[in-house]
């Protein structure tokens, strides 16, 4: 099968929608699914050869963080150009909320289209002018999947009809028997963060100012903070001995995330909100490393309600220390969560999650139509109807 996949955040910026479009790809192929990703890209050095790219995007401030998006006439006619060229036997958008290449290719596409949401929206004045645009490519799409149930409740309390539930999904393999990095986690505790740290929702500050108490009774602990972005300015707030134990790896490369979730005695995952999923969770589970994190809906099930990881009152730095405090004292219930969390992350493995993806494929092409151009709704794209303001303006 000919599969031409749409990512509508930049490739190269880390993101959970690009890492899942990414493994994805790697997964169908691996299954002899020929694969063409289109994708906005800061650089068009060392992508893949399955991605192509539409070019550099715009930042955008999107649904709690800032997004890199592309659209407008000119990315509207490379995406007509990919189709036309593509010959796709299906045609799968991510994120068709998202002002970008999503939206572009619904209206340039007949046929076969799957569309896959990712997101946990609230309602709000950006919601409502994209529930408009959405409703325009709406009527193109042929299935629905939502990674999640709260992605799932997104679509239809907002835009309006259902989706089937298929996970993310995990390389369990490429976190299996992962090795700390060298020196950690040391003479005593560490704990793991992973995030972009200008990302308010990702609950950095949270953590820190649980840090201290954490630290206090357990004085050897190291805190081991990877992620794009300057921590600085919330690390201000630590004494200097507390400060002094904090490691900041900064962007790291996607080989090197597994050793990274393996230098921990927990993860936590401090995450306030707009969380639909929590990859991160199943990847550190995967890593052997025990997860603490904030209840959360997505969250919850994630971790079985409980049962693979434990959890803390959102926003709460005292019952966040609380945990960790306790979770740190006790090795064997950190072996049994470990247990817990491979046994768990298991059933997320992408072998299983892509061949549920390949079925919602062959459903919608069980009458031998193919992807092909539509003519007027290029031209809707290429109008560039829907604006974008400046560098990191809101939509």
């Amino acid at each position: 099968m000919r599969v031409g996949i749409v990512c509508p955040y930049a490739w190269d910026i880390p993101g959970g929608v690009s890492a899942h479009v990414h493994d994805l790809a790697l997964a169908l192929i691996k299954k002899g699914h020929v694969v063409s990703v289109l994708a906005p890209a800061e650089s068009d050095e060392n992508l893949p050869d399955f991605v192509q790219s539409t070019g550099r995007p715009r930042a955008v401030k999107y649904n709690g963080s800032v997004a890199r998006l592309s659209f407008g006439p000119v990315t509207a006619a490379r995406v007509s150009k990919w189709i036309e060229e593509g010959n796709f036997d299906v045609l799968h958008v991510h994120e068709p909320l998202a002002p970008s290449l999503s939206v572009l290719a619904c209206w340039s596409a007949n046929g076969p289209i799957v569309a896959t949401w990712h997101s946990n929206m609230d309602r709000s004045r950006v919601l409502q002018s994209l529930i408009k645009l959405a409703r325009t490519a709406m009527e193109k799409i042929t299935a629905r999947i939502a990674v999640s149930e709260s992605a799932r409740m997104t679509l239809r309390h907002y835009v309006g009809g259902d989706a089937v539930v298929i996970p993310n999904g995990v390389n369990v393999s490429s976190f299996a028997d992962a090795q700390p990095m060298s020196g950690w986690p040391g003479a005593g505790e560490s704990i793991v963060f992973l995030g972009r740290l200008d990302e308010p929702r990702k609950g950095l500050s949270v953590l820190i100012d649980a840090y201290p108490a954490i630290r206090q009774a357990h004085p050897n602990l190291r805190l081991l903070i990877a992620g794009p972005g300057d921590a600085s300015p919330i690390l201000d707030s630590l004494n200097a001995a507390d400060r002094a134990s904090v490691t900041c790896l900064g962007k790291i490369d996607e080989t090197d995330k597994a050793s990274v979730l393996a230098s921990g005695s927990i993860y936590v995952a401090p995450n306030t909100g707009g969380e639909s999923f929590g990859i991160v969770l199943l990847e550190a589970m995967a890593a052997g490393t025990p997860v603490l994190a904030s209840n959360l809906k997505a969250f919850e099930r994630v971790l079985a309600g409980g049962q693979s990881g434990v959890l803390f009152n959102n926003e709460d730095s005292n019952s966040l220390a609380g945990a960790a405090i306790t979770l740190l004292s006790n090795p064997a219930h950190r072996k049994q969560l470990r247990q817990a969390g491979l046994s768990r992350v298991a059933q997320f493995d992408w072998d299983i999650v892509a061949s549920q993806i390949v079925d919602v494929y062959e459903s919608v092409t069980l009458n031998g139509n193919k992807v092909r151009p539509d003519l007027t709704g290029q031209m809707l794209g290429r109008l560039g109807k829907l604006r974008i303001t400046p560098e990191k303006g809101e939509l």
